[in-house]
């Protein structure tokens, strides 16, 4: 008898993981099909990176196709939140679609700040289909260098 050292896979380890996620992608992407049907549903959420610095957090949502008067940013008990809704523009003319993707419908994204901000001082810049927001850090949140003496 050969005993074999058994190495733990990734997919054991990542396993609840990996089938969440995947459970989780095939709603949304099936939902995004139904989006018109349910106008109130999130079917939905847009792309983002979320950047630190020393002074600020930064912020950058990609929402092509979306008017700016159909985002609504709001910040509450340290919490950032992006509201929208991209419309869907029907023609009157006969088209066949061989294949539709472009989700439609209402969305929204939370990110919980880790630290203050100053609340006057935020910034929203929206140009190309991207909405930047900078959040400056409160003077507490700053990392403080200490005199070694």
């Amino acid at each position: 008898m050969k005993l074999v050292k058994r190495e733990r896979g990734v997919s054991e380890l990542d396993f609840p993981r990996a089938f969440t996620r995947l459970w989780e992608d095939f709603w949304n992407e099936s939902l995004s099909m139904f989006g018109r049907m349910e106008e109130d549903s999130i079917v939905w959420a847009p792309r983002m990176d979320v950047e630190e610095t020393d002074d600020a957090y930064i912020i950058h949502a990609d929402l092509p196709g979306i008017d700016k008067k159909n985002l609504h940013i709001s910040l509450q008990d340290n919490v950032l939140t992006i509201k929208g809704e991209r419309k869907y523009e029907e023609k009157k003319e006969t088209k066949n679609h061989f294949q539709l993707e472009r989700a439609y419908g209402n969305f929204y994204r939370t990110i919980t700040l880790p630290e203050k901000v100053k609340e006057e001082e935020i910034k929203a810049k929206y140009k190309d289909g991207v909405l930047t927001i900078t959040l400056p850090k409160s003077e507490e949140a700053k990392p403080k260098m200490i005199e070694i003496q």
